[in-house]
């Protein structure tokens, strides 16, 4: 009989999807790493669990302790499901631009979840990084995982979804494209890709109000990039340690409404049901068409599910309030 033990063993080994109508225009071969089949829906299962593996392995999480993180969603997402399986408690730490879906899916899981303002600065003890140490603190038995500048985060993209598209291409990708926000993803699978082939090139989708672009090209962190935007999952107002500049090739950054329409295009047209992120990242890649040949072969990452977006970027209600369709 073929089972999984747990949920935990059907993380990975996600499948390469062919784009066909929205890269019509495109010289160039554009596949899918399609994350939603991992089973909390997001990439980020990934590196959770690799986080919880590392952290038990070295102490840092003892038995029957406490999770303390702060996220977008989909990390406490992953971060929930192992603790359920593994018998720790969680506690979510999110910020109020995040979807009410996002939110009501971590409760749904068992998860304690704070709801701290966006529109604060990350020392803040109001924002949600200060509010994530702060119950870290304050929690007994508690382990913060700071996903942000945790390296067990780099480390799974580059154990498991870097060898996954070598191996799924045949050696053959030459980009690879995903959004940027803790920089696990790009750092970890970019490191992998370019120990293979040097010559594989590793762009990053950025936002309008994150700070990524101008620092990869000038070295500089210019607070006045650094703005409210809507686009959720990508882009920050931070430089996370696991973000390798060093193995990134370029940002293109896309705007909020460019985002936001695609994630619906992607669904009416091409029947890929994702999150707000994936907007991003296609039309990330159609912006970067100039650097595509004939013969290449262009992965992009899709992290999250359409169900954590239905009251926002599948609602035209509220597609229309943003001014985002007529």
């Amino acid at each position: 009989m073929e089972y999984a033990k747990n949920i935990l063993e059907t993380i990975g080994n996600t499948p390469l999807v062919k784009i066909n109508k929205l890269t019509a225009d495109l010289p160039c071969l554009v596949l899918a790493k399609y994350e939603t089949f991992n089973p909390g829906n997001s990439v980020k299962d990934r590196m959770a669990l690799k986080m919880i593996e590392d952290a038990e392995a070295d102490g840092r999480l003892i038995p029957g302790g406490t999770i303390v993180e702060g996220t977008s969603g989909n990390t406490g997402m992953g971060l929930a499901l192992a603790a359920i399986v593994k018998g720790y408690k969680m506690i979510c730490v999110t910020s109020d631009k995040q979807s009410k879906e996002k939110v009501d899916i971590l409760k749904a899981v068992g998860s304690e979840v704070y709801v701290c303002p966006t529109d604060v600065a990350p020392e803040d003890p109001r924002s949600y990084y200060s509010t994530a140490r702060r119950l870290a603190e304050e929690t007994p038995n508690a382990w913060y995982v700071n996903q942000y500048d945790n390296p067990s985060n780099a480390v799974a993209h580059y154990e498991s979804t870097g060898p996954e598209i070598w191996k799924q291409t045949d050696g053959k990708v030459t980009h690879f494209v995903v959004g940027v926000g803790t920089g696990g993803t790009i750092s970890g699978v970019g490191k992998y890709l370019k120990e293979q082939n040097p010559n594989v090139k590793v762009w990053g989708i950025d936002t309008y109000g994150s700070v990524f672009k101008k620092y990869h090209e000038t070295g500089i962190f210019d607070e006045k990039e650094i703005y409210p935007y809507v686009t959720e999952g990508i882009g920050e107002d931070i430089l996370p340690k696991n973000v390798d500049f060093s193995i990134i090739d370029g940002f293109t950054k896309v705007t909020d409404k460019d985002a936001a329409v695609y994630t619906q295009r992607l669904s009416k047209e091409e029947g890929m049901f994702l999150g707000n992120s994936a907007g991003a990242a296609i039309k990330g890649v159609l912006q970067l068409k100039e650097h595509f040949t004939k013969d290449d072969v262009v992965v992009v990452l899709f992290h999250d599910h359409g169900s954590r977006y239905v009251g926002k970027m599948y609602n035209d209600d509220w597609m229309r309030k943003m001014g985002y369709i007529k």
